[in-house]
């Protein structure tokens, strides 16, 4: 247990409002590290900051839009600014504006999602890992997605960056594995999510979509959480460029 003890690291997690990103932030915190949320709305991550706070952790709040350039720079400055190292990046903020077939995606669409999915992930990264390097080390989780192994109907431009997302990580993980800096990608399966509610909350689509589940179910966000909390300890100090799937079986 002692391995998953983050006390005296300091964790960045993206798209920490609600959903995976807040059940990450929680577990975290629960274990110790100190937690920078962010998000695009800063009311939605006090409420998450006053609970990991309540839960006897130490918690920040500090609003990025993770898809738009300027505001990674000035979140990267005043991270710097007011603290002594960054250990732990993980990249959970995403999107996916369009739901339909891959003629009917506009350039906007296209735009949007790649904008947050893929550079705002690399640029986070990029970012953090400067500042990993000159603490000697870290660990870095990007949250993509069964979609990018197996894309799905209708939500082509989303698989497409899920796969970059995975493609990223292995990228990342073999140039910074000599500065100690350890990448990893976390592949959910269908988790009940408000970003995910078009799907769970559809009858329709549930009824496609749970036979393919060998569990038979889908996730809550608590699930992904102890996936993350492995990758970023010392647990997992020899695990870098992983892939791992917490799907029910969906991809086995």
């Amino acid at each position: 247990m002692d391995s998953l003890n983050l006390h005296g690291k300091t964790a960045l997690i993206t798209g920490a409002s609600r959903g995976i990103g807040e059940a990450i932030a929680k577990t975290l915190g629960a274990h110790g590290a100190k937690v920078i949320l962010t998000s695009r709305k800063l009311d939605a991550l006090r409420r998450v900051e006053g609970e990991i706070v309540r839960m006897g952790g130490a918690a920040e709040s500090i609003a990025c839009h993770a898809g738009k350039m300027a505001q990674i720079d000035d979140l990267f400055r005043e991270i710097t600014g007011r603290y002594p190292r960054l250990d732990i990046l993980v990249n959970n903020a995403g999107t996916n504006p369009f739901f339909g077939d891959v003629l009917h995606v506009d350039e906007k669409a296209w735009d949007k999602t790649c904008d947050v999915n893929l550079k705002g992930y690399f640029f986070m990264s990029q970012n953090a890992a400067k500042l990993m390097q000159k603490a000697g080390g870290g660990a870095i989780v990007n949250v993509a997605s069964v979609n990018g192994v197996r894309p799905a109907p209708f939500q082509g431009v989303y698989s497409i960056t899920k796969a970059g997302i995975i493609a990223m990580t292995k990228s990342f993980a073999k140039e910074l594995a000599p500065y100690h800096i350890r990448v990893n990608a976390l592949v959910p399966g269908l988790t009940d999510t408000k970003f995910s509610a078009t799907l769970t909350q559809n009858a329709d689509i549930l009824k496609m979509v749970l036979p393919t589940i060998p569990m038979g179910r889908i996730a809550s966000p608590e699930e992904m959480a102890g996936a993350v909390l492995y990758l970023v300890s010392d647990t997992a100090s020899y695990t870098t460029g992983i892939c791992l799937a917490v799907d029910g079986g969906m991809l086995a």
